[in-house]
């Protein structure tokens, strides 16, 4: 279903994402100053493999949130290590850790420095991350939303951003 969020702050790392949403097939209409309805109902799934995508998402920190969505729903995602910003090293590792334990297979693959992610579906569990990672929490909770199951994370962030996409997530069916 069309899905509206309102209060999209007008950055670039933030319509960068949005560019990269659209070019995997999102449907996205601005309906106003940072409000936008994304309808996903037929994306290109072939596109996540194009060098394009990849080089996008090298130069783009959030695109690593579009992994647990696109494992959820589709039981595969392709992830280049994202840059973006400079503020220090910022580990994928939580962010593997959870869909592992939410049972991804990862294959990495040498000469594009990519990782295949593949999921034939998600299984709930009790998992404890290493670490209260922000991204990694809001990662594993939008791909924990569609598994079999109940998903119990210890160590989570506990922002209001992770709460707030609980409420979303809640609002969307989840439970």
């Amino acid at each position: 279903d069309e899905v509206t969020i309102d209060n999209i702050p007008d950055i670039l790392d933030v319509n960068n994402l949005i560019q990269l949403l659209v070019d995997i097939g999102v449907k996205v209409r601005k309906l106003g100053e940072g409000k936008y309805s994304f309808q996903s109902s037929d994306l290109n799934l072939e596109y996540l493999h194009s060098d394009g995508f990849v080089m996008k998402c090298a130069a783009l920190r959030g695109s690593v949130l579009m992994i647990g969505p696109l494992l959820a729903r589709y039981h595969k995602a392709i992830i280049t290590k994202p840059g973006g910003d400079k503020i220090g090293r910022r580990r994928l590792d939580t962010h593997f850790l959870g869909f592992k334990y939410l049972g991804a297979r990862f294959r990495h693959i040498d000469n594009r420095n990519v990782y295949e992610i593949n999921a034939d579906h998600l299984k709930g569990c009790n998992m404890l991350l290493d670490e209260a990672s922000v991204t990694g929490t809001a990662n594993i909770i939008m791909a924990a939303a569609m598994a079999e199951g109940t998903t119990t994370v210890y160590n989570a962030a506990c922002e209001p951003y992770i709460q707030q996409l609980c409420k979303m997530l809640n609002s969307m069916g989840a439970k």
